[in-house]
């Protein structure tokens, strides 16, 4: 069965791209980890400021083997955690803050379990 971890990160609206930019220079690397499924970034279409970074998993065990793996702690990877929810707190190597400072102002790790899909034909 499916797991779903739902990262919810609030982003200043001026740094909306800058966010953007730095999933897209880390675009395919959660999925060379062993259990990956699938992943989403939501970027809000109105005035909110919380995105959403939806990934897919076989189960727990792989999701805790990749955000223990050291392409978590990479930029874009999620890593610099933020109260250890997987929020991108600097989004450089070492937690080093950028110099225009952080990327998100808070996160929060939602966790699910899939018990219905459906997929267009």
């Amino acid at each position: 069965m499916s797991i779903v971890k739902i990262n919810a990160i609030t982003v200043p609206t001026e740094r909306a791209d800058m966010m953007a930019q730095r999933f897209a220079a880390r675009a395919g690397e959660v999925g060379k980890s062993d259990g990956f499924e699938e992943f989403q970034l939501l970027r809000p279409a109105d005035d909110r400021t919380t995105w959403l970074v939806y990934t897919r998993w076989r189960d727990e065990e792989a999701f805790e083997a990749w955000r223990s793996s050291q392409a978590f702690g990479q930029p874009g990877g999620h890593g610099g955690q933020a109260g250890g929810t997987g929020a991108p707190q600097s989004g450089v190597p070492g937690g080093q803050p950028p110099q225009s400072g952080p990327m998100a102002t808070a996160s929060e790790l939602w966790s699910f379990v899939v018990e219905q899909r459906e997929s267009a034909p």
